[in-house]
């Protein structure tokens, strides 16, 4: 593999994500030699497992029972089963950090929206300290409710509720667990800081609305890991106000790909700094690598991207920066003012089904700064070829090219 250098402020944004303290490398929150936790199962609380009763009130009060435990070592059990569960809230400070939820039996939400006052189903809020784990299965039953969602036609739809979101979320671990068709986003992530996810299997349908894998906004210190994503929309959203976001090992596919945004919409927006996506690969996705941001948008920025090493299988958009996302007869009078700049794309390599494997469509008012591409192979294998080969755009944009590439590469259009 060719060496590639990077200037050193893009090396030392992100170290925080390089290295680990021992701690971590150890396990999170391990407590070596240390007594064996109280155990606080649902079962005990009056949860049955029969998949119709509701067990919303048990699982709250083994919650408050395992995060006030004054020994400060605890785990919340859910063990083998079926639990129907409707909307919930686990809300800390709790006295155990970390607390642990064990889930080993498949948890489902209710098919039925009117259920939902607020947009999630489980929500995790104001802890220090949680690892989610098990091996179990949270299934959202969103099946039944997708047809009522309409973002397809109407841009300020209400989004259904998100299976799984982590509000205020500190030294947060989630690992070993199945998300099968949720309402609306698989996961979210909002104010979190220094929150680890891997090893998930998470699955909707191609057809499913607005079913991201997951989806991080205004959190610093992010990284997900070792994971399978096939779903109806992006596989890993970084939204507005995230840092240092770390994305690697993930298999995506189907899917709308890995995307910085959509960003701003709205006019209260933060900027979004420093993303790695490595060692992924993608198949048979809408799109592949992906930066959007919508036309009359707040002056913000988006920078410091790395996507290194990534494989692409019959990808419809493998490299694309839309910056009229949402709507181009608008973006032609407000254009978008988010500026990106320090985007680099390295040993990306693999098939288009279009023959515009890379467009790269910036705003007028503030063209793209430092697009960097480095041994980009992109072949179109779309219907029948017909000796066609695959091309590139590149518009309003500063782009350098390096290594060997193909397409042969646009030239850069200020």
């Amino acid at each position: 593999m060719a060496n590639v250098r990077i200037n050193a402020a893009v090396i030392l944004l992100f170290l925080p994500l390089v290295f680990s303290n021992v701690a971590d490398a150890l396990g999170f929150g391990s407590k070596l030699g240390g007594p064996p936790p109280t155990v606080f199962n649902v079962l005990k609380y009056g949860a049955v497992p029969n998949g119709h009763d509701d067990c919303a009130e048990a699982f709250v009060q083994a919650w408050q029972a395992a995060c006030h435990h004054p020994g400060g070592n605890a785990r919340l059990l859910v063990p083998a089963g079926h639990y129907k569960l409707l909307p919930v809230v686990f809300q800390g400070p709790c006295t155990t950090s970390p607390i642990v939820v064990q889930v080993q039996g498949i948890v489902t939400g209710s098919d039925q929206v009117s259920d939902y006052e607020e947009n999630q189903w489980i929500l995790f809020e104001n802890i220090n300290g949680l690892v989610l784990t098990g091996g179990g299965t949270f299934d959202g039953s969103g099946d039944k409710t997708w047809k009522y969602n309409d973002c397809h036609v109407n841009p300020d739809c209400q989004l259904l509720a998100v299976g799984l979101k982590f509000s205020h979320v500190t030294k947060g671990v989630v690992r070993q667990l199945n998300s099968l068709n949720p309402q609306g986003f698989h996961m979210s992530l909002y104010k979190c800081d220094d929150f680890k996810i891997h090893s998930m299997h998470i699955t909707a349908p191609m057809t499913s609305p607005n079913t991201d894998g997951i989806h991080v906004s205004t959190s610093n210190n992010i990284r997900i890991s070792r994971s399978i994503i096939a779903t109806g929309d992006d596989c890993v959203s970084v939204g507005q106000g995230s840092t240092n976001v770390s994305v690697s090992k993930v298999t995506c596919g189907p899917g709308h790909g890995i995307s910085v945004g959509s960003l701003g919409k709205q006019q209260d927006e933060l900027d979004v700094r420093g993303l790695i996506v490595r060692n992924c690969t993608l198949s048979g996705t809408e799109n592949g690598l992906r930066i959007k941001t919508w036309p009359a948008s707040p002056a913000i920025k988006a920078s410091h991207f790395i996507y290194q090493d990534i494989i692409m299988n019959n990808v419809k958009n493998p490299i694309i920066i839309d910056q009229c996302y949402g709507s181009k007869k608008k973006c032609v009078s407000q254009p978008s003012k988010v500026a990106v700049s320090d985007v680099h794309f390295i040993n990306v390599h693999g098939t288009s089904v279009s023959n515009v494997a890379i467009n790269i469509g910036c705003s007028p008012m503030v063209p793209c700064q430092n697009v960097d591409l480095f041994n980009v192979n992109l072949k179109y294998t779309g219907p029948a070829n017909h000796g066609s080969e695959s091309s590139s755009v590149c518009t309003n944009a500063k782009v350098g090219f390096r290594g060997i590439n193909y397409p042969a590469l646009c030239k850069a259009v200020a």
